[in-house]
């Protein structure tokens, strides 16, 4: 059961998403509220803030009962990197703490076709900034946790992205393969 403010940021998403089903002003207007989240000193329990020496963790903070949409906390173990994937749906991810280094890359045409996959820049994010991280037609990129810290964002995305099949591209021949990242439980002392 999430707790008052998370609620609340919950809540707010439910009203963005009965206004409009347009994925670039519901980013927009999630961005924002997801910034005024982290700015307000929110708190995530301390459980879904755990990392693992294997590889990143997508704990589930809330999943719409529709699955139209869920609340994530993702969790690097410091210098893990995941590969160059992309979503399927809109996104929106904000650091809520340690810093992380976006990879972004061109959409391809037809996936797996074309040959190596196109740069589009790079990003650092910081404590308490926020990203589209990914619309339908923009949505390739991979993310690695900098610094001496772990590094945990709070992601809102456009569907269950614990059964969502998706991409994860080769750079250098633009080959797919899908995958799904499956939810991680959390661990309670």
């Amino acid at each position: 059961m999430p707790d008052a403010e998370l609620q609340a940021f919950i809540d707010d998403v439910e009203v963005v998403l009965a206004k409009t089903d347009d994925q670039y002003e519901i980013t927009k207007l999630l961005a924002e509220r997801l910034s005024a989240l982290l700015a307000s000193g929110y708190q995530l329990p301390p459980a879904f803030t755990r990392p693992s020496p294997e590889r990143h963790l997508n704990y589930p903070l809330y999943l719409a009962p529709d699955e139209s949409w869920c609340l994530v906390s993702v969790v690097w173990n410091m210098g893990q990197r995941t590969p160059i994937h992309g979503h399927e749906t809109w996104g929106v991810a904000g650091v809520y703490s340690g810093s992380e280094r976006e990879f972004r890359y061109l959409k391809p045409a037809i996936a797996g076709e074309g040959g190596p996959l196109e740069p589009a820049g790079e990003e650092q994010f910081e404590r308490g900034q926020v990203t589209v991280c990914c619309t339908t037609d923009d949505d390739v990129h991979s993310v690695v946790a900098v610094g001496d810290v772990p590094t945990i964002g709070i992601h809102v995305y456009g569907g269950n992205i614990g059964t969502l099949n998706r991409p994860a591209y080769d750079p250098e021949t633009g080959a797919v393969r899908w995958f799904v990242s499956p939810w991680d439980t959390p661990t309670v002392d």
